[in-house]
């Protein structure tokens, strides 16, 4: 199975979420000290709605890359965190990039 199209739309939807996602902490601090509820109202929808792609995009990257369930579970729990989703985002990048390198010639045993 290929997984450069699968971490390739799980990185850009791990930015995404993980960008809105601070916005939206931003927001509610902004709610509760100047009782302001705009940005809330406006990317608390969007987050959620994106965190679900979020959620499918990586339980579809995991599925191909056969991650074991708890690496998953961590990785979707990853974008309800703010500034985790960046991490995690480099974390299976370079997971995934290390089990896609081909093997060097001449290594056989």
């Amino acid at each position: 199975m290929k997984l450069n199209p699968a971490l390739t739309r799980y990185r850009v939807i791990a930015w995404i979420v993980g960008v809105l996602l601070i916005v939206l902490t931003v927001g509610t601090v902004i709610k509760y000290t100047a009782d302001d509820e705009t940005i809330v109202a406006l990317v608390g929808p969007a987050h959620g709605f994106l965190y679900m792609v979020y959620l499918v995009l990586a339980a579809d990257l995991a599925r191909r890359a056969r991650w074991k369930v708890g690496f998953t579970v961590l990785v979707l729990l990853a974008g309800t965190v703010p500034f985790l989703s960046f991490v995690a985002e480099r974390v299976v990048t370079r997971r995934v990039k290390a089990q896609t390198a081909p093997e060097p010639v001449g290594t056989a045993v």
